[in-house]
């Protein structure tokens, strides 16, 4: 979830900082008050090009920070701990525009290239309208939307598990296959990598108990001077001891007590604390007679750490790999030796798991197609709601042409439109409209809410065009949505402002020769100020008023009705 926004410098921005919730947030404000700039923010923070062109007018640079909250078992976070950026669940994106037009990219305060950027903000933020990072219009991601429509989890982990099996034994086979020589040569490869890993004998425990040995052994000299002075201090100074004075300070107390009892209380804690530090003396001298002075085993742990390292340098793996490594290499190896009595029966294997998979294949085909029928019914009829009753919509499946067996089944997937009655099919991705596309995701979104894994949604021209009943039926839509993703909806309409968890009012100041753009979140009475405002005129009347009230409070309802109806599916 997108926590938190900074923006330095950027267009008419001197300097912003805004809080982001979870549920649905709209941005209001007048024409030419800024309202996009805060999505040309965000998305040169997810790797957009940069143009100089975009620094405020009296600065040398522009500079936007975005904080994120990432669900432990979230892509995202996979991602990050692949790339060794994983930092508390949280992901902070830093991007710095100079004047120059120099670049630079940040995340969790480490350089990084523009296309991290992209590939992160892929799996955190879906920007839906005239923007570029709508994760809706890539093929991968809507098949991988219809399977979690269809609850195909299980027939692809399976049809995955099969195609791997397949995927190692046909690697297996072809290097079977290879001439004689050409094999020797790899086995005599082979040979010298496995035995030089098997005479390290290589324990994974070691991977994380040498270096700890090895700290040990290398600090003994200072852990030995620390602990005998810290030992003497506490306990073994015959006039000077911590604890001899303690204890002297308790009897003085205890001396007391006659006088004023309130004293037993600290007198209790003192003892306590000379038991304490007479118990913490007796555990540090064990400590001391078990500190090994050993240079030649110290010598011995620094060598083979070195080894090891080398090792996985010369492998082009981590150490902690190393044991699997030996592992692959000794099988391979076994099945080179083997290759004449092998070829027979891998041939037959692969057969074997070429039907498994095309049986698995074509019951997953078959969930697909059903899946897709009940899509394409709920989706059109959604985008009906939303304003647009030509439109319908399709989930295309196009069986593959090409004989191998892959990861992802039989088909290609592909989401298609219909504009009108009797127009063919068209790919959603080349839907031209920015505001007809927003209405088509959010219809998408609703339908699969439950199922999309990006965690922020934001719309932009969701509500182009639109009016009225509609305009309503669109918001309503943002706050479902919003009940278990955060939607952030740039608006011009009262009707989608009123169904808002969090209302963010974008304003232009002018003074002098200045003019600057600021984000305010408006609490309940300054929300009834600015919806008046939105539903038209002049000035703003206590009809308007009262008519933005009743909105408001109308949209909070629908709020607690779907909070009750979430509560109840829990």
């Amino acid at each position: 979830m997108l926590n938190h926004i900074t923006i330095r410098n950027f267009a008419i921005v001197d300097e912003l900082s805004l809080d982001l919730h979870a549920g649905m947030s709209v941005l209001t404000g007048e024409t030419g008050a800024g309202k996009s700039i805060l999505l040309d923010a965000l998305n040169l923070a997810l790797g957009d090009r940069a143009d100089s062109g975009n620094i405020r007018h009296d600065a040398e640079r522009a500079e936007i920070s975005v904080q994120f909250s990432i669900d432990k078992d979230s892509a995202a976070q996979q991602w990050l701990a692949e790339q060794a950026l994983e930092q508390d669940n949280e992901c902070l994106i830093r991007r710095v525009i100079s004047r120059e037009g120099r670049s630079k990219a940040f995340i969790n305060g480490s350089p990084v290239p523009m296309q991290s950027l992209k590939d992160i903000g892929e799996m955190l933020v879906d920007i839906h309208g005239q923007h570029e990072h709508q994760s809706l219009l890539k093929r991968d991601i809507q098949r991988q939307l219809l399977d979690d429509f269809a609850g195909n989890q299980e027939i692809l982990l399976t049809l995955r598990n099969l195609y791997r099996q397949w995927q190692q034994k046909h690697d297996t086979l072809s290097q079977l296959q290879q001439s004689s020589s050409e094999r020797q040569s790899r086995s005599e490869l082979l040979r010298y990598q496995v035995q030089e890993l098997e005479k390290m004998e290589l324990q994974e425990s070691e991977l994380q108990e040498l270096p700890e040995e090895q700290a040990r052994l290398a600090n003994a000299e200072k852990l030995r001077s620390t602990v005998q002075s810290s030992l003497y201090e506490l306990y073994d100074a015959e006039q000077s001891s911590t604890h001899q004075a303690l204890s002297q300070i308790t009897r003085s107390l205890e001396a007391l007590l006659d006088f004023d009892p309130k004293l037993k209380d600290m007198v209790t804690m003192l003892n306590n604390a000379a038991i304490q530090i007479q118990e913490a003396s007796s555990d540090l001298r064990n400590y001391l007679d078990n500190i090994e002075l050993d240079p030649e085993r110290l010598a011995w742990i620094e060598e083979r750490i070195g080894v090891i390292h080398e090792l996985s340098r010369k492998h082009q793996v981590t150490s902690e790999a190393l044991p699997e490594l030996q592992n692959k290499l000794s099988a391979e190896l076994l099945s080179l030796n083997d290759a004449d009595q092998n070829l027979d029966t891998l041939e037959q294997e692969l057969q074997a798991l070429e039907k498994d998979y095309h049986a698995k294949a074509k019951q997953l085909s078959q969930k697909r197609a059903k899946a897709a029928k009940k899509l394409d019914k709920s989706v059109t009829d959604t985008i009906r709601e939303l304003g647009m009753p030509s439109i319908s919509f399709m989930v295309q499946l196009e069986k593959n042409t090409d004989k191998d067996i892959n990861l992802q089944g039989n088909e290609s997937i592909e989401f298609m439109i219909s504009p009108n009655p009797g127009q063919p099919q068209k790919p959603l991705r080349k839907i031209a409209s920015g505001g007809e596309l927003s209405r088509i995701s959010l219809a998408i979104q609703t339908v699969l809410a439950d199922s999309t894994h990006i965690p922020t949604l934001i719309y932009d021209e969701v509500d182009s065009g639109i009016g009225g009943p509609t305009a309503e039926v669109v918001g309503k839509k943002l706050n479902e949505l919003g009940g278990n993703r955060q939607v952030l909806c740039v608006t011009h309409l009262a009707q989608v402002a009123s169904q808002a968890h969090q209302h963010l009012l974008v304003s232009k100041q002018i003074n002098k020769n200045n003019t600057t753009s600021n984000v305010q979140a408006l609490d309940q009475t300054q929300r009834i100020q600015e919806t008046a405002r939105m539903l038209g005129g002049i000035e703003i009347t206590d009809q308007s008023l009262s008519h933005a009230r009743e909105m408001i409070e109308r949209g909070q309802q629908v709020k607690k009705k779907q909070s009750k109806k979430s509560r109840k599916s829990a």
